[in-house]
């Protein structure tokens, strides 16, 4: 589930449907993205995703991160079945 937002673009588009803020190009997958992070529950389901997440390292070691496109990505963290902080 879905509990917070980081990029005040995505949660505009997740709780409204308006796109405007984001790249319009990938306003499809980002949708996808968004649609598969509600229905996360375990860590298995993230690494279900496929090839294009992982988790980070370093300073950010507590985030995972989706490849949209080359140079975009999606992060959030994963806590007790709850993604939150969707940047």
């Amino acid at each position: 589930m879905i509990v917070s937002f980081r990029h005040k673009g995505l949660q505009q588009y997740y709780e409204e449907g308006n796109g405007s803020k984001l790249p319009a190009s990938y306003l499809r997958k980002i949708n996808r993205i968004i649609d598969q992070l509600e229905a996360i529950t375990s860590i298995s389901d993230i690494q279900q995703m496929g090839s294009g997440i992982h988790k980070l390292t370093g300073h950010m070691a507590e985030f995972w991160s989706i490849k949209v496109s080359p140079n975009y990505r999606i992060v959030f963290r994963f806590d007790n079945s709850d993604i939150s902080d969707i940047d």
